[in-house]
């Protein structure tokens, strides 16, 4: 009954908004079109996946209310909007998302009320040449570019750019946020590559349970493997257990990885597997993939989640 109730809610609200069709989306450089004067208040954001909380946080600062509706330990491609959520959308002055299909079936609930309320995209900045396109993911992009830190510094760009377009009055403290945070971004990334050289290229092997760290491996010199693909939808079965078990023990690869965002069960098996062959693979740690840390904490932010997972991918491949 919730799961119908919310859904009757989305429906009401794409209908409500005038939406039959989903509105052209604008171009990455476009500037957002006239709305409510935000000029004496705070500018009412709704963000998915908590990086993007994280981002207008810092580019937005006081001048920013923000709700994430993705906290941690939430996987986003799963994830259902409550009631709740259609609630402070319908309410929000400017919703950010990932884009790529990272929201899942939400993905066309914001396109479809963006007529209305101004829908963003943090990834529509991203040269599309620089995305990844795995073929086992029906001919879509892989959404996970938070990962290569470079690439994430173009959602910085779009998040500044759109909330300078909705409170022009204050569109260089906007930008200007923006460029203190992307010079801590560009340091982040140096450390990560600093952190990186130290293991061995033929160390660098990154299993995970799901596909997710792709541009960290392309922008740092992995090799990354994972149990599900792209999307946490589909489940790894036992033939897929059984053929990387087979290589982590022919190659006596030290460690694998459980993320927080997604069911160790399968990790778990994968060791088990491992150590019916004979050898002896340890989990290596929690990497943040999909989901950040608690708020309030270093892995609760953007930069604190990436040192974390470097750090802890480091320490158990160095093993």
């Amino acid at each position: 009954m919730p799961e119908t109730r919310t859904l009757a809610l989305l429906a009401f609200l794409v209908l409500f908004l005038g939406c039959d069709k989903p509105a052209e989306r604008p171009g990455p450089d476009a500037v957002p079109r006239p709305g409510k004067d935000v000029s004496e208040r705070k500018i009412r954001v709704v963000t998915t996946i908590g990086m993007i909380t994280d981002i207008v946080g810092q580019v937005g600062g006081e001048r920013v209310r923000v709700t994430g509706l993705m906290g941690p330990g939430v996987d986003p491609h799963l994830y259902k909007a409550s009631e709740g959520d259609v609630t402070r959308m319908a309410e929000a002055d400017v919703i950010f998302y990932g884009g790529l299909h990272l929201e899942g079936k939400m993905t066309e609930v914001f396109e479809r009320i963006q007529a209305r309320i101004l829908t963003v995209a943090v990834t529509d900045r991203i040269d599309r040449a620089l995305l990844l396109r795995p073929p086992e993911f029906e001919g879509s992009y892989d959404p996970h570019v938070w990962f290569d830190v470079t690439l994430w510094m173009k959602a910085v760009e779009q998040v500044a750019e759109t909330l300078a377009g909705i409170d022009p009055q204050r569109g260089e403290t906007y930008r200007g946020n923006a460029k203190a945070y992307l010079e801590k971004l560009s340091e982040l990334h140096r450390y990560v590559e600093s952190r990186a050289g130290e293991l061995d290229p033929s160390r660098r092997v990154l299993i995970t349970a799901h596909d997710a760290f792709h541009y960290f491996g392309r922008a740092y010199g992995f090799e990354v493997q994972g149990l599900q693909g792209i999307s946490t939808v589909a489940e790894a079965g036992t033939a897929d257990i059984q053929a990387l078990a087979k290589q982590i023990a022919e190659r006596r690869i030290p460690a694998i990885f459980v993320e927080t965002s997604v069911s160790p069960r399968t990790i778990e098996a994968l060791r088990e597997a491992v150590r019916a062959r004979g050898f002896r693979v340890e989990i290596g740690g929690n990497l943040y993939s999909d989901a950040m840390g608690d708020p309030g904490t270093p892995d609760g932010t953007y930069i604190g989640m990436v040192r974390h997972n470097i750090d802890t991918i480091v320490s158990a491949l160095s093993k």
